[in-house]
């Protein structure tokens, strides 16, 4: 196993999380701006109502980008495995 086999497994890996967690801290973050923005707007202050609104969203992305995010850990998996099989190279 080389050293450059090894940063580029390292890359491959910090690119893959980066993508596959995307789309849900995306939805949560627009989520939470929508929501903060509603609570600035009426002065209502509840704890659950940003909270609520983005374990629904989060839970509506993993619906939508489940299929594509079990997709890129697969193939990431079997890359990896190859990989290791083919001793590093």
């Amino acid at each position: 196993m080389t050293v450059e086999y090894v940063i580029d497994l390292a890359n491959t890996l910090m690119a893959t999380a980066f993508w596959i967690t995307l789309p849900i801290l995306g939805i949560s973050m627009a989520v939470g701006l929508c929501v903060a923005i509603f609570q600035a707007a009426t002065q209502i202050q509840e704890a659950s109502l940003n909270f609520v609104p983005k374990l629904i969203g989060m839970g509506v992305a993993l619906m939508i980008f489940g299929p594509w995010i079990l997709d890129k850990l697969s193939s990431f998996t079997v890359t990896l495995i190859n990989g290791l099989a083919a001793g590093g190279r």
